[in-house]
């Protein structure tokens, strides 16, 4: 899941990805579709593409299938037309939540998800209820060993990146959504190895649920992150994430 932007959040997301990686295959052959829809299928001259193609990667999702995903939606196997669609809501608590979903079926979607808020304590709100309590940014994760902070620091900030922040064993690179691309290539050039990278919705400030809330909100965000439809889910609780890694 992703919340305020630090790395306890991103390896749970990736624990959970390597447990449920069919799902997360499909979500970013889903991605793939749509960055070939909007710039065509030839990565050289679609850099959403290549940015996808690196998330791929990094999650292990195997050569052959990133090729297959690139046909599909260049119509190779088939036509296949995904739709971006984004939802705000609260969760239990007040806590902030959005929802960024690709669907073929807007219906069966928004059904899915004020489904999910309703059972979980929460409510489906406004498109902008919350969206501006966040901000938009773009976050590689780069893995810390072999390099000092210092070169890192320089060659993220030399590539154009905002910040760096040193969070246990990596490194967070912190970047605008305009210059994020250019930024995760050259970091990706300078040979580092990227853990993680996406442009992600940062929330501005957190809240602390108290334990009974916090229970309601991960089961929110368990079910929401379990629905293919459903790409990134957003929010702005401080959640303990050492009880989500057990």
């Amino acid at each position: 899941m992703s919340g305020h932007s630090k790395w306890a959040n991103i390896k749970n997301k990736k624990a959970k990805g390597d447990a449920q990686r069919s799902n997360t295959f499909t979500k970013i052959g889903r991605e793939i579709a749509i960055a070939v829809k909007q710039g065509g299928s030839n990565p050289d001259s679609n850099s959403r593409l290549r940015d996808v193609i690196a998330k791929a990667k990094a999650a292990n999702m195997p050569n052959d299938n990133i090729k297959r995903s690139i046909q599909k939606a260049s119509g190779e196997l088939g036509n296949v037309n995904y739709e971006e669609v984004t939802y705000e809501g609260y969760g239990a608590g007040g806590v902030a939540v959005i929802v960024e979903c690709l669907t073929d079926n807007k219906t069966r979607t928004v059904g899915d998800v004020r489904h999910y808020f309703d059972k979980c304590g929460g409510q489906l709100g406004n498109n902008g209820c919350v969206s501006f309590m966040f901000n938009k940014q773009g976050v590689i994760v780069v893995d810390g060993q072999g390099i000092e902070e210092d070169d890192l620091m320089m060659i993220a900030l030399d590539a154009g990146a905002d910040d760096v922040v040193t969070e246990d064993d990596v490194y967070e690179i912190v970047t605008t959504p305009a210059t994020y691309s250019e930024v995760r290539e050259k970091i990706e050039a300078a040979g580092l190895s990227i853990i993680s990278s996406g442009v992600e919705m940062v929330p501005q400030n957190t809240v602390t649920p108290d334990e009974e809330t916090v229970a309601k909100v991960i089961r929110l965000i368990d079910m929401l992150e379990d629905n293919d439809d459903v790409q990134n889910v957003y929010h702005n609780a401080v959640l303990p994430e050492e009880d989500e890694e057990e």
